[in-house]
């Protein structure tokens, strides 16, 4: 897999992606594979719009965040935005 450019206007500095891997620190096992995965093949790509869906994810309890993933429920609401919505189609994508 190739590694897109992300124009710097629109990626999150440093300190900035440091603090979201600790907020993405779940109590169900499940969701800390979903959300591993995801920084390991998206991390490095992270833009500004993605960093913000991915925080309003880790504002849902750990359950309704699984139900998510597992695609038993889909967003709602305020939930049911843009960027909300591509997180989880990234993190939805199992690895090949």
């Amino acid at each position: 897999m190739t590694s897109a450019t992300v124009p710097a206007d629109l990626t999150p500095d440093p300190d900035t992606l440091r603090r979201l891997r600790w907020r993405c620190r779940r109590g169900l096992l499940e969701n800390d594979i979903f959300i591993d995965r995801f920084f390991e093949q998206h991390g490095d790509r992270l833009t500004t719009p993605l960093v913000q869906g991915l925080l309003q994810l880790m504002d849902l309890s750990d359950n309704d965040l699984l139900d998510l993933l597992l695609a038993r429920k889909e967003p709602e609401g305020d939930l049911a935005n843009p960027e909300v919505l591509q997180v989880l189609s990234m993190m939805r994508v199992r690895p090949a």
